[in-house]
């Protein structure tokens, strides 16, 4: 999954994360690097995925929007404020 080619970085740690990350790879067997190689993987993986949640979720309502026909006022996109403040203003 690595490259061959890595580039060297220097990383502050807190002590006790540094201390995590030494029990971690001591249980696991594996070095120092392998572990925080990927736990950065799967972060950046996991930060990826949320910021395409929202636009995902839209997408799912708008597919759910027309497969169930729903259907709104023929001037909501002229009048959006008026239909999204009325039941607020009375």
């Amino acid at each position: 999954m690595y490259h061959m080619f890595m580039i060297r970085t220097f990383v502050y740690f807190p002590e006790e994360l540094n201390r995590e990350i030494e029990h971690l790879a001591k249980d696991t067997k594996k070095s120092k690097a392998t572990v925080i190689r990927e736990a950065l993987e799967e972060g950046v993986t996991s930060i990826k995925s949320q910021k395409t949640g929202g636009i995902e979720a839209l997408l799912k309502i708008a597919e759910l929007g027309e497969k169930i026909n729903a259907k709104g006022p023929k001037d909501l996109s002229s009048n959006m404020d008026k239909y999204l403040w009325k039941n607020w203003n009375g």
